[in-house]
């Protein structure tokens, strides 16, 4: 009964994980563009440092630490502001970074960790995020017969992770027929995107403030 239990949760945690990456937002656009750019491993990269990013939220949900949630929560506006504003960065990055007439070659490990940290950074910096992590994994917790904090954060870290690699893998496909002016095209509008994103979380704050 109880493997059962916890198979459960685990099933449960991992579909959160891989419905709250999902949707297409900032970090599914820079894994598109990355991937198209750089290649699917920068794309993957990207997206498992959302998916990383997701498990720790995902921790402090399942196991309740009421401090460090008081702490988030009283950070909410210094959060959304430096989010937004690594948006803005991000966004200027990209619409201004040269494109070659050939996709770019494998990029090499220190890329690839850049890749990784600047959306783990990004992911830590949304409000959104944290709340709807702390809240659905606290109710989980709460009401679940067996609370098992790490076969959630497990379920949610493999289902985002799940989500980034079909991502990336099916971009990557695709990724030889982007001629350059393709992917410059790409560049410009995720750059816009982003900056858009970044703005909306602006005024998100202006309307709750």
């Amino acid at each position: 009964m109880a493997d059962a239990t916890l198979g459960s949760l685990f099933a449960q945690s991992l579909l959160i994980g891989f419905s709250i990456a999902a949707p297409v937002g900032p970090i599914g656009l820079l894994t598109i563009q990355r991937t198209l750019q750089l290649g699917s491993a920068a794309g993957l990269a990207t997206g498992l440092g959302a998916a990383v990013a997701d498990a720790v939220y995902g921790a402090v949900g399942a196991f309740g630490v009421s401090a460090l949630i008081e702490a988030l929560t009283a950070a909410r506006v210094p959060l959304a502001l430096g989010g937004g504003a690594f948006l803005l960065w991000l966004a200027w990055r990209i619409a201004r970074a040269p494109v070659a007439e050939q996709a770019a070659a494998a990029p090499g490990g220190r890329d690839l960790l850049r890749c990784f940290a600047g959306t783990f950074v990004l992911t830590l910096s949304n409000p959104a995020t944290i709340f709807s992590f702390i809240a659905v994994f606290g109710a989980m917790a709460g009401r679940s017969a067996v609370s098992s904090p790490w076969t959630m954060i497990a379920g949610v870290l493999i289902g985002s992770a799940l989500w980034w690699l079909l991502l990336s893998t099916l971009v990557g496909r695709l990724r030889e027929r982007f001629d350059a002016a393709w992917r410059r095209r790409v560049n410009l509008a995720s750059a816009l995107v982003l900056a858009a994103f970044a703005l909306w979380q602006f005024a998100g704050l202006v309307r709750t403030g």
